[in-house]
C-alpha cells in the first residue's frame, strides 16, 4: 500500500466485536472501520477509458451545452408575433434554412420563417418551432395547419440548459458509466483525474483444493472461489494480484500475508476463517497484524475475518493492507462478498453515495429460514401478469450449490425478525446488475 493510501482512525479498535453480528451491524462495523481512509493516490485518465473509475474531483463544464440555443426537432423555426396573446398566424414567410453545424445568417423579422433541422442554431429573432409534420411548405412560404397549436418558445434548446459553464457536471467520488463518459466527452475534455484502481491480492486456503489442470485426488475439490472473486474484483475496476492456492500451513500463510501487504491496498481469501482443526488464518492473521473473527447471522457465511495486516492502519505506512477473510463455500464466498465486502471495498475505491439496491418483491412460493438470522437464498425474478414483481428460489439452496449462482438473477433476502416466508408474503430482492 502507498503512503498516499488507506488510513483509518480509532480510539478502540474496530476489530473487537462481541457476540454474534447480524448483517446489517456487520456491515455498518465495515464501513466505520474505513469512513476515514485516505484512497489511492490519482491519476489522469483518457476519457475513452473512463467507464468503471471513480472520480477523483468534480468536473467543472467550461463551456455551454448545448453551446448555442438550437431546435429540438426537424420543421420551420418561426419569427412569433409576440404580443399576439395565444392567437398566431398560420401563414409564414420562407426565408431560407439553418442546418445542423451551418446556421442562418441574419435575424428573422416577425413572419418570417427558416427551414431548420434538429440541432441546428435557432435564427435571432425565431422564438419558436414547429415540426415539420403539421407545415405545409409552399413556394416561399410555409402553412400551419393548425396555428392554435403554436407557443413561444416551443421544441427550443436553449444555451446551457442541459449545462452552464462553471457548473459541475460529475461529482467527485461518482463511478462513471458510460453516460459520463459520454457526458464528459461533450465538454470538450480529453482526460479527467480519477483514482488509481484498488489492487487486492486474492488466495484460496486448503490443502484439498486443487488447480484445474491437475488430476484430481481423493477428497479433493478444484478451486472455484478464487475465480469468482477475481472475476467480482474486476467488475469492480480493480488490479488483481493472483496468490493462487495456500497449503493449510501457518508458516506459508503468515509469509504470503506479510509479503501481500507489502504489494496490494486489500488481501481477501477464501477459506480457513471457521474453528476447524485445520483453519489456520487465525493464529497466521495474529502473527503480522490485528484481526476480529466474527460470527454473522447470515445464511449462507456465517465465518467471516476482518482486520489489517502489516503496521497498525491508525499509521501512514506502505507495508500494510486492509484483509477480508471470506468463508470457503463457493456461495458463502459471493454473497459475504456482495453483502459486505463488496460496500466496504467501493468506500475505499472513493466511491460515495452507492448503497446495496434493495428491492421489494413478493415470494411466489414458501421460503425456509430461522427467526434471529438472515437467510440469502438464490432467486429468479419476473413481472407477473398483473406487472407485480415476483421471485421464486433456483431450488436447493445448499452454500455449496454454485449452480445456484448461475441461474439466479437475485439474492432474496429473509431478515432476522422472520422464521419463514409464506408465499404471497414481502421479501427483499438484491438483482445481480452491478456485478453479475
Amino acid at each position: 500500500m502507498s503512503s498516499e493510501q488507506n488510513t483509518y482512525q480509532a480510539s478502540v479498535s474496530c476489530f473487537d466485536q462481541p457476540g454474534q453480528l447480524s448483517v446489517q451491524q456487520g456491515r455498518q462495523a465495515l464501513l466505520d472501520a474505513i469512513v476515514s481512509a485516505k484512497h489511492p493516490g490519482r491519476i489522469r485518465q483518457p476519457i475513452a477509458e473512463l467507464v468503471g473509475s471513480v472520480l477523483a474531483e468534480d468536473v467543472i463544464s467550461p463551456i455551454n451545452v448545448p453551446a448555442q440555443t438550437n431546435a429540438a426537432m426537424d420543421g420551420f423555426a418561426l419569427a412569433l408575433p409576440e404580443a399576439s396573446g395565444d392567437s398566431f398566424p398560420s401563414e409564414y414567410q420562407l426565408v431560407g434554412k439553418a442546418l445542423a453545424g451551418h446556421g442562418f445568417d441574419g435575424e428573422l423579422e416577425t413572419g418570417q420563417a427558416v427551414t431548420i433541422t434538429t440541432g441546428a442554431p435557432v435564427p435571432a429573432g425565431a422564438n419558436s418551432v414547429v415540426m415539420r409534420e403539421i407545415c405545409q411548405p409552399g413556394e416561399g412560404v410555409v402553412l400551419i395547419e393548425k396555428p392554435e397549436s403554436l407557443r413561444l418558445n416551443d421544441n427550443i434548446r436553449q444555451a446551457g440548459e442541459d449545462l452552464a459553464t462553471g457548473q459541475v457536471a460529475v461529482k467527485a467520488g461518482t463511478r462513471l458509466t458510460p453516460a459520463h463518459q459520454g457526458l464528459i466527452a461533450s465538454l470538450g475534455l480529453t482526460d479527467v483525474a480519477v483514482f488509481k484502481p484498488l489492487v487486492v491480492a486474492v488466495f484460496s486456503t486448503g490443502d484439498e483444493v486443487v488447480a484445474q489442470g491437475q488430476p484430481l485426488p481423493p477428497h479433493s475439490i478444484y478451486d472455484t472461489n478464487r475465480y469468482s472473486l477475481i472475476a467480482l474484483l474486476k467488475k469492480l475496476h480493480c488490479e488483481v494480484i493472483d496468490l493462487g492456492i495456500l497449503p493449510d500451513q501457518e508458516e506459508v500463510l503468515a509469509k504470503t500475508l506479510a509479503d501481500a501487504a507489502v504489494k496490494s491496498d486489500v488481501v481477501i481469501s477464501s477459506g480457513g476463517v471457521s474453528v476447524g482443526v485445520a483453519d489456520y488464518i487465525k493464529t497466521a492473521l495474529a502473527r503480522v497484524g490485528e484481526i476480529g473473527f466474527w460470527r454473522m447471522n447470515i445464511r449462507p457465511g456465517r465465518p467471516f475475518a476482518f482486520g489489517c495486516i502489516g503496521a497498525d492502519l491508525t499509521q501512514d505506512n506502505a507495508d500494510s493492507a486492509w484483509f477480508f477473510g471470506l468463508p470457503g463455500n463457493p456461495v458463502a464466498v459471493m454473497v459475504t462478498f456482495m453483502q459486505l465486502a463488496q460496500p466496504a471495498l467501493r468506500l475505499l475505491q472513493g466511491e460515495t453515495g452507492w448503497q446495496l439496491q434493495a428491492i421489494p418483491a413478493i415470494a411466489s412460493e414458501k421460503m425456509r429460514s430461522r427467526e434471529g438470522r438472515t437467510d440469502f437464498h438464490r432467486g429468479i425474478f419476473s413481472l407477473s401478469a398483473e406487472g407485480q414483481l415476483q421471485v421464486q428460489t433456483t431450488g436447493t439452496q445448499g452454500s455449496g450449490i454454485l449452480r445456484s449462482m448461475t441461474e439466479a438473477n437475485c439474492l432474496i433476502e429473509i431478515g432476522d425478525e422472520h422464521g419463514a416466508i409464506a408465499a404471497g408474503g414481502s421479501v427483499k430482492i438484491y438483482p445481480f446488475a452491478d456485478l453479475l
